[in-house]
């Protein structure tokens, strides 16, 4: 893609530079333990006000250092202004525009979500984001949470290169945002709810399915909308980055074979074929999955 003459976002939260506390018995037992070693001082210093001038400044030594940084906790840290990054940035920038113009012509106003860019882990509106997890969007703060390390194994592991397959990530992510403003995520969630209260997992995982699809739907249409911003290949690039994670294909690479019944996404080539139809049409009306 050629984004040099396009705006960054404005949406994005970067929290790289961040520390990040994940409570844990390590780090627990960790600050035990040191206020256990500091007891035999304490009551000496409680004595005097210059002991507790000593106390006071002690204390807040250790909170500015974030109470030591002991086992169970990630720190992260890098350069806040990276390529990527603003690559990154430009891409939502271009669905922010897209959407805007899209949605409200199928009734709906568009909201703006947040990108959230992380290392390691942070705290989302839906628990702990991890690294492992992939790029997820979470409905109840309207934020996606993005570490753009999983950029290095989507090219190392799945063999998925190039900018557009990094931008065809983050599509697919703001499509789920789309479907939240249209009221489909918490309609599926509720039957995923009572499929599970009934213990089967197989019938909710069945109902993510088309969930997962239209947003690779999603992501072809505003892939159509961008037709201008394309380079020679990246369409291309979409196509293998979505077939490179349809759940056949992660399962044979991962395991050396395939659990239908475990699928949550769909194979490459309904994932691919989803993507191509939203491309192809760039209307919402193409997308629908759940027929």
């Amino acid at each position: 893609m050629h984004l040099d003459n396009e705006q960054e976002s404005r949406n994005v939260e970067d929290r790289r530079g961040r520390r990040t506390t994940i409570p844990t018995m390590g780090g627990t037992i960790g600050r035990i333990s040191k206020i256990l070693a500091f007891l035999p001082f304490l009551k000496p210093l409680l004595k005097s006000k210059i002991g507790w001038v000593v106390l006071g400044a002690a204390l807040l030594f250790y909170l500015k250092m974030g109470g030591g940084a002991p086992s169970g906790t990630a720190t992260t840290g890098g350069d806040l202004k990276d390529k990527e990054a603003v690559f990154i940035s430009k891409v939502l920038k271009t669905t922010e525009d897209v959407w805007h113009k899209l949605l409200p012509k199928y009734g709906y106003q568009y909201r703006e979500p947040k990108l959230v860019l992380y290392r390691g882990s942070t705290r989302s509106g839906c628990g702990f984001a991890d690294a492992q997890m992939g790029p997820f969007y979470c409905p109840v703060d309207e934020k996606i949470y993005l570490d753009l390390t999983f950029f290095d194994e989507l090219e190392r592991r799945f063999g998925a290169k190039g900018d557009f397959a990094q931008a065809y990530v983050l599509a697919h992510e703001v499509g789920h945002h789309v479907q939240n403003i249209m009221g489909i995520l918490s309609k599926i969630r509720r039957l995923q709810e009572i499929a599970l209260r009934r213990g089967d997992q197989v019938q909710a995982n069945h109902l993510q399915i088309p969930v997962e699809l239209q947003a690779d739907c999603l992501a072809g249409v505003w892939a159509h909308y961008v037709q201008d911003k394309l380079d020679p290949g990246d369409i291309e690039e979409g196509i293998r980055a979505a077939a490179a994670v349809g759940d056949d294909m992660i399962q044979k690479r991962t395991q050396g074979y395939v659990i239908p019944d475990s699928f949550t996404h769909g194979t490459a080539k309904q994932r691919v074929s989803w993507f191509v139809r939203g491309y192809k049409s760039g209307d919402l009306r193409s997308c629908n999955t759940f027929q």
